[in-house]
């Protein structure tokens, strides 16, 4: 049995991951971390894991948890990661961080948008871990950097147009819904149920700390230079991230060429769907699921194509990845422990 430690368990990030990983064949979590709720057992914290884990939440401390762990999960905020990644390396683990500290590979354009890094020198190492795109990397990774939920939406959904060539890398334009829980677990007055509830707003315009990682990765899939206008949005729902996304396209296709496209692209992909030309995607399809949904429309009026893509931010977006991830790293399927009926109604 592979054991695993979940450092920093009490976020939304955290709980999902115990969630997914208390249903793995081949792992056991030796280790749960919690620096506000140190002591509490995380079922107490977690009532819905109750009778699933409860093991009792403890302080970060990187040698304890290396002398019992192989893998670590870092769910930490961006900068706190960074605190104890190269910790964890050093020790021998390999480690999957879920913050932002290790998805760019330029120091200066993450310091631009975050912070100054104290560990630079991992950025060559780290895998960006979007397994359609990286997989052959993610097998013999010692650091992987989980993306963020919002670029695994738009990388995703244009990939197959950029490998081909078949847009104008110039003429990119994001939408992107995300429900609340992808502002996280901690207390913001713009995630108050009155304030989001029976709402629906843009924020971070031309602002939105995903836009670097987005432009860096479908600028590796152009060959060139790529910077898009994306535009988040607040959805009065728990989980889901719906991306529109809209392209000139260089030469004229219809909708079912593109789709044939896709189809070739992802049809070994366990988590990409991608939808026949009369359905869209639909956040209510995939929740609680790994799978990436995608539907597209080519507008020969207007000589683009329209681009749409669901996931659950809280797996495909984060948990569900990070494990997907861990299942490359370690040879196994990349589907083990993560079989999961999307839930509906």
């Amino acid at each position: 049995m592979l054991k695993v430690a979940v450092v920093g368990a009490s976020g939304y990030t955290g709980v999902e991951l115990i969630r997914i990983l208390v249903g793995h064949p081949e792992i056991e979590i030796c280790c749960v971390t919690s620096r506000q709720h140190e002591g509490l057992p995380i079922n107490q914290v977690f009532p819905s894991l109750t009778g699933f884990c409860e093991l009792i939440c403890e302080p970060l401390n990187v040698e304890a948890i290396s002398r019992r762990a192989d893998l670590v999960f870092t769910a930490l905020p961006h900068k706190s990661a960074m605190e104890v990644v190269p910790g964890f390396l050093s020790a021998g683990c390999k480690v999957i961080d879920l913050s932002a500290d290790y998805r760019l590979n330029d120091q200066n354009i993450y310091e631009q948008w975050y912070q100054t890094h104290s560990s630079p020198e991992l950025f060559d190492e780290a895998v960006y871990g979007l397994p359609e795109l990286y997989r052959e990397q993610l097998q013999s990774a010692r650091l992987i950097a989980n993306p963020g939920c919002y670029p695994t939406s738009v990388i995703l959904a244009l990939a197959p147009l950029l490998e081909h060539g078949l847009i104008d890398p110039n003429s990119l334009i994001v939408d992107s819904k995300s429900g609340v829980s992808g502002a996280g677990r901690g207390v913001k007055l713009g995630s108050l149920y009155c304030e989001a509830n029976e709402g629906f707003k843009a924020y971070g315009i031309a602002s939105h700390r995903h836009t670097p990682e987005i432009e860096q990765e479908l600028s590796g899939l152009s060959g060139g230079d790529i910077r898009l206008n994306f535009t988040p949005h607040l959805l009065p729902v728990n989980r889901g991230i719906l991306s529109t996304c809209y392209a000139d396209m260089r030469e004229s296709k219809s909708t079912q060429e593109l789709i044939d496209i896709y189809h070739l692209r992802y049809g070994k992909e366990r988590f990409v769907r991608v939808m026949p030309g009369n359905q869209l995607p639909n956040i209510a399809y995939v929740r609680g699921t790994n799978f990436c949904d995608i539907g597209l429309v080519s507008d020969q009026r207007t000589g683009r194509v329209i681009v749409v893509s669901a996931i659950d931010n809280l797996v495909k977006g984060a948990a569900g990845q990070a494990v997907q991830n861990m299942n490359i790293m370690c040879s196994y399927s990349d589907a083990l422990g993560l079989g999961i009926v999307p839930t509906f109604p």
